[in-house]
Parts: C-alpha cells; sequence; structure tokens
C-alpha cells in the first residue's frame, strides 16, 4: 500500500486538502464490494457458534452497533482476496490514481477488515472505518470527511439511501447499483451525480438465490398420493399445497446456507457463482425474505392439516440444525440428508391423511444416503483435481474418495434391494392391479445408480446429482420408463 495515513473513525489526522486534486473517497459494503461485511460475518460466526445467536442480541443492545461490530471482529474473519469487488469501481480508483488524487476508503465496517481490504488492493492513501466507541455511518461518516476535506471538497462513491448524507457535502455524488428511489433524490438535490449500474436482472437472480430447480426434490411429497392412488381433489389440492409450502420452506433454508458458507463458496470452482457468494444480490435483502418465506410456509402448512403442519415445523428444525451444525460431522450430514429427504415423503403421506409403507421410507433412506455420498464425492474430487485444501466446512478430506464411493454403492443397492420387497410386500399388491410390474423399477435402479457413480468417477457428474437428473438425456429417460412401469402397475388401465 502507499505510504499515506491511516485513519480512523475518530478522525485523528489532520484535514487533507488539495486544491487541484480533489480526494475521492470510496465506500465498502455494496459499493466497493458487492457484499455487506457485517451480515457477512455475523452468520459466519454463527455458522461456527449458533448459540451465540442471543450473545449478539444482548451486545447490540448494550454497546450499540459499534460494539457489535467489534465483538463479532474479535472472533470471525473473511477471505479478502475472494470478496466480490466491483470491476467498475476499482477501475474508477485507479483512473484517480493516475491522475495523482488521493484516494480513502471510508466504511462503517469495522477497522479490522477495512484495514485488510486497503492493503490487499493497495490503492488507497488511508482509510476511515467503524471502531469499537464509533460506528462511522450516515451523519458521522458526513461529519468526519468535512472535518477534512471541508464541505465540497471531495467526491463520494456511495449505493444506498444513507450515503445521502455524505453526498449532499460532497462535490460530487457516484451511485453504485443504488435504488432508483435514491437515484431520484439525488435528481431532486441538484447536486452532480454518476452511476454505475452492473446487477444481473433481479428476478432471474432471486430464480437462482431461491434455487428452483431444486423443488424438483419437493416432488417427493407426491409418492403418497402416487402410491396410494389418492386422486380425488382434496388429495390433489393438498398435495399441491404441501409442495408449495415445502418449496418455500427450503428456498428459504438455501439463502441461510448460502449465507452461512459465503466464504467457502468463494473458493470452490462452481459454488463460487452462487447469488450470495458472487454478491449479484444484495445478502441482507436475501436474509431478509427468509421470515417473510417461512411465516407463509408455515402458515399455509397449518390450512393444510395439524400434522402435516408439525412434519414441517420437524423438517424446519433438522435441516436448521444440518446448515448451522450437523453438516460438519463426518456421514452425521449424510445420514441427516437422507432424512431429509424421506420426510418430505412422510410430509406428503401427512398432507393426504393416508399411511406410507415402511418399505418405502426405508427405500427412501438408502436411496437418497447414496445420493448424498455421490454429492460429497463430487464435491471432493473436484478440489482433487484442482489442488485445492481440503473442505473447511464439511468434515471429509480428499482421502477419503474411495471408501466414500464404496458407501454410495452399498448405499444405493441396498436400496433396490428394499424397493423389490416393498414391491412384494403384501399391502403394496392390494393397492396395484399388477404389482409385479413394479419389480421392473429394480433394474432401472440398477442402472441408474451405477451409471451416476460411474459418471461421478468419471468427474463427468455436476455438483448435485438431482441437478445432473434433470439435465441428463439418460435420467430423463429412466424416469419416464419408471413412470410408464407405476402406470401399468396401476389399477384400470386398458392397455394392461
Amino acid at each position: 500500500m502507499d505510504s499515506g495515513t491511516m485513519v480512523r473513525a475518530d478522525g485523528a489526522v489532520e484535514p487533507y486538502a488539495t486544491p487541484d486534486k480533489v480526494p475521492l473517497i470510496v465506500d465498502l459494503d455494496g459499493t466497493l464490494m458487492r457484499s455487506d461485511i457485517l451480515v457477512e460475518t455475523a452468520f459466519e460466526l454463527l455458522g461456527r457458534k449458533p448459540y451465540l445467536v442471543f450473545t449478539l442480541f444482548f451486545v447490540l443492545l448494550s454497546k450499540g452497533k459499534a460494539g457489535l461490530k467489534s465483538f463479532i471482529a474479535a472472533r470471525s474473519d473473511i477471505d479478502i482476496p475472494h470478496l466480490p469487488y466491483t470491476e467498475e469501481v476499482v477501475s474508477i480508483i485507479e483512473q484517480a490514481r493516475a491522475e495523482g488524487r488521493p484516494v480513502y476508503l471510508a466504511s462503517a465496517s469495522h477497522e479490522k477488515y477495512v484495514s485488510a481490504v486497503a492493503d490487499h488492493l493497495g490503492t488507497f492513501t488511508g482509510w476511515f472505518a467503524t471502531n469499537e466507541e464509533t460506528n462511522l455511518s450516515g451523519s458521522r461518516k458526513r461529519k468526519l470527511l468535512v472535518d477534512q476535506f471541508g464541505r465540497d471538497g471531495f467526491d463520494y462513491i456511495g449505493n444506498e439511501a444513507i450515503d445521502l448524507k455524505v453526498w449532499s457535502d460532497a462535490r460530487r455524488a457516484i451511485a453504485v447499483n443504488a435504488p432508483s428511489s435514491v437515484k431520484a433524490k439525488l435528481k431532486r438535490s441538484g447536486k452532480e451525480f454518476d452511476c454505475v449500474d452492473n446487477m444481473p436482472p433481479r428476478l432471474k437472480t432471486w430464480l437462482k438465490m431461491l434455487r428452483v430447480h431444486q423443488w424438483a426434490k419437493n416432488g417427493l411429497i407426491f409418492v403418497p398420493l402416487l402410491s396410494s392412488q389418492s386422486f380425488d381433489a382434496q388429495s390433489i389440492l393438498f398435495a399441491l399445497g404441501a409442495f408449495a409450502t415445502f418449496s418455500l420452506t427450503a428456498s428459504s433454508i438455501y439463502i441461510v446456507n448460502d449465507a452461512v458458507d459465503i466464504d467457502a463458496d468463494r473458493q470452490h470452482p462452481t459454488k463460487k457463482k452462487r447469488p450470495l457468494a458472487a454478491g449479484t444480490l444484495p445478502i441482507l435483502s436475501a436474509v431478509t425474505a427468509v421470515p417473510v418465506m417461512l411465516a407463509i410456509a408455515l402458515v399455509g402448512a397449518w390450512f393444510i392439516n395439524p400434522v402435516f403442519f408439525a412434519v414441517m415445523v420437524g423438517y424446519l428444525m433438522l435441516t436448521t440444525a444440518y446448515t448451522f451444525y450437523l453438516k460438519r460431522k463426518l456421514l452425521v450430514d449424510v445420514v441427516a440428508l437422507a432424512g431429509l429427504y424421506t420426510i418430505r415423503v412422510v410430509a406428503g403421506a401427512a398432507a393426504i391423511s393416508t399411511v406410507v409403507s415402511e418399505w418405502l421410507l426405508a427405500f427412501s433412506v438408502f436411496v437418497f444416503a447414496s445420493l448424498a455420498l455421490i454429492k460429497r464425492y463430487t464435491e471432493l474430487a473436484n478440489r482433487f483435481d484442482a489442488n485445492l485444501p481440503d473442505p473447511t466446512n464439511r468434515n471429509y478430506r480428499k482421502t477419503d474418495l474411495p471408501i466414500i464411493a464404496t458407501l454410495a454403492a452399498a448405499s444405493g443397492f441396498n436400496a433396490v434391494t428394499v424397493f423389490a420387497l416393498y414391491a412384494s410386500d403384501d399391502s403394496v399388491r392390494a393397492v396395484y392391479e399388477h404389482p409385479q410390474f413394479l419389480l421392473l423399477i429394480c433394474p432401472l435402479l440398477l442402472y441408474w445408480l451405477g451409471r451416476a457413480l460411474m459418471l461421478a468417477h468419471r468427474r463427468n457428474m455436476h455438483d448435485d446429482p438431482i441437478v445432473f437428473a434433470l439435465k441428463d438425456r439418460n435420467s430423463r429417460l429412466t424416469i419416464l420408463a419408471a413412470g410408464a412401469v407405476m402406470l401399468a402397475a396401476i389399477a384400470d388401465i386398458p392397455f394392461v
């Protein structure tokens, strides 16, 4: 970093003024980087120590935002080089330095992170940041900058409504991905300003954030409807409602999971493209959507029926435990994932008030444990091929690849055995006109699971086997063939 004055929120420097070279002041969160350090580090800390959630609230109430930021900074680190920096802002900074202008980083984030960003980029004359006593935001930042550089003595790059207070005393404003309401206020103020807008379409980004393609997993909700052949209007309506509520709940947890894993995702070859890791969706907006989505889902679940509501609450508790704790436990994460898939089948039965076969539940546990193991195998294989270190957010090592593949094969082929026992069960024979046809699904399962393992070994598998199944032509044909077998086994089909 250039030799310059390192300044903090207390402003312990002499005022800086250069008549012909107006200083450029750059905000950090949402401006220089497309994320929010406080939110990121809070989730990183809670991901490792979820029991601190109430402590954070107590610190906020007793010591304010400055105290909260200092508390988190003392206990959390962030991968500075992999932060999603805004290329256009970096270019503006480089151009200013080329013109001989001093450039300062001024942020409400804690000085620990602001100084690290300044050191990493190496283009700042100095920096201003929050410390334990002062939260450098809004009016405090405006006052400090005016004291240092004078009114209209600096240009300021910001991104949100609170920056309007700083822009009011800046010579010139640059708004980065600012909301239309902020731009309108800047225009009405008569202040000279420019805009930098580089965010992708919001709807497309939200659909990616919610992982809408993963809603295919919630198709398991319909398994009890099909297996019991409960095709009356009420059952179909309740099953569709259960699918919708589960999809909202799952998407809300995906947001929390991505917030907790954001640092690890940025170091992953493919997960770094997720909206939060890439900074294409504001992390605060995403996190704020979580309670809204959960409230809608839980109210909808209650209206379906209380038993389904109870299953939904159980799913929410298990998936939250998985996000904050279980996924870091060796093989416990696999069992938990298998349980989360199986709960979907139980939820589907609860929604239409029917009973699901124990054989079918056992099959679900085995087959989804196999898919979870294939997922872990693929993730580790990618790290192995890219010569990356062992994952920090999972308790697996690259040397575990052979045993993980073995466990995946064993679990998958056990699932086929259990399905054969399910197809031979007397209760199943009472429901299907031609139950023997169900046995034809066994070779289809053997083929698909075996092929999935082979493709994972050959590095031709997507990170998620479910995504692979949706995109792979042979997988889709296998699913269609299994569906045709199910139809042939159902009663009153004319061509049988």
